[in-house]
C-alpha cells in the first residue's frame, strides 16, 4: 500500500488490466483517482481508498 502519490507517476497495481498490463499512470488526484493504463491507454476513475489498497508500488516518477 502506498500513501503518497503524485501526477505523472507510474504505479504498479496488484491486479492486471484485461489488456495484460500491471502499470498505470496517475493523471488526476483528488477524492477520486484517475489512472491511465500504459498498455492500452484506457482511462479508469476509482475512489482514493480503493486505489490505495490496490496499488502495489511506484515504478517511475515524473521529473
Amino acid at each position: 500500500m502506498i500513501d503518497t502519490f503524485e501526477l505523472g507517476e507510474i504505479v504498479q497495481m496488484k491486479k492486471k488490466h484485461p489488456c495484460g498490463s500491471y502499470e498505470f499512470e496517475i493523471i488526476r488526484v483528488g477524492a477520486d483517482i484517475k489512472i491511465k493504463c500504459t498498455g492500452c491507454g484506457r482511462i479508469i476513475m476509482i475512489p482514493r481508498s480503493k486505489f490505495q489498497k490496490s496499488a502495489k508500488k511506484v515504478v517511475k516518477t515524473e521529473n
